[in-house]
């Protein structure tokens, strides 16, 4: 995955874009989704942000489908959870379940569909600024906002290192299946056990050799970043901004639609 989003996050059509204008766009769409209060402006935004990667930034629609695919089998769970959990109003479907029944009523039918909305804008607008923005272009434009150094180094670090021990966590897998360390209950059981402590014990290692590596070059606090100059054309800030304007003003007409 690392692998994947950086390459195309390098080599798309909106690559030399201003890091500014891609994550204004982002960021933007993302909060008008999650602010919503219908589902109408986060399907918009979705919609929109999508055809955006696809088509300006040329994102293949199978590897697009296959990111979103992910987030949105979790966020279909969480709202059929909170489609019979929550909500009142008429009641639409009844299930008897372990000697409990479930009602499936009209407030908790909206509210689990907006929920599925808000998740598909928001993670439409968030592949958007991964599939087309280098993490270090994000790293430098977050700098140079004034966000403290200590957090995006920190930053820099947590996102080099989830990568490096995933890997080494599948190669253990691997190793463990090979040995048919799940043959078994109680051998799935153990060999997780055994990932784990070896997986920590690595981390632990690890961390000390890039204490050690980061020291020996004089590692006084500061990791540099190369920032690279590309200046946003005033078309771009204009597209964006009646963009966001659009789209917050579809918010606003819409926050008193039913959807039953």
């Amino acid at each position: 995955m690392h692998d994947l989003l950086d390459d195309y996050a390098q080599n798309n059509a909106l690559r030399d874009t201003s890091p500014y204008i891609k994550m204004l766009l982002g960021l933007g769409s993302i909060l008008i989704s999650v602010s919503s209060t219908t589902p109408v402006a986060p399907l918009f935004v979705a919609l929109t942000m999508s055809l955006a990667t696809l088509i300006l930034a040329k994102i293949p629609g199978r590897i697009y489908s296959r990111l979103l695919l992910v987030p949105l089998s979790f966020a279909l769970i969480s709202a059929a959870v909170v489609a019979f959990m929550h909500g009142s109003g008429q009641t639409l479907y009844s299930v008897e379940l372990f000697g409990t029944t479930l009602h499936l009523q009209t407030d908790g039918v909206e509210l689990a569909v907006l929920l599925i909305a808000r998740t598909f804008g928001g993670m439409c607008s968030l592949f958007f600024i991964a599939l087309t923005t280098p993490m270090i272009e994000i790293f430098a434009t977050l700098k140079s906002l004034h966000i403290p150094e200590s957090i995006i180094e920190l930053s820099m670090m947590i996102y080099r290192y989830i990568f490096v021990f995933l890997d080494q966590a599948d190669r253990i897998h691997s190793a463990q299946m090979m040995r048919l360390g799940d043959a078994s209950a109680r051998s799935s059981l153990t060999s997780f056990a055994m990932l784990s402590s070896v997986l920590f014990l690595s981390s632990w290692e690890q961390g000390e050799r890039l204490i050690v590596a980061m020291d020996s070059r004089c590692y006084d606090g500061k990791l540099g970043l190369m920032e690279e100059e590309n200046k946003a054309a005033p078309s771009q800030i204009i597209a964006v901004a009646l963009y966001l304007i659009a789209t917050a003003t579809i918010s606003v007409l819409s926050r008193n639609v039913s959807l039953l």
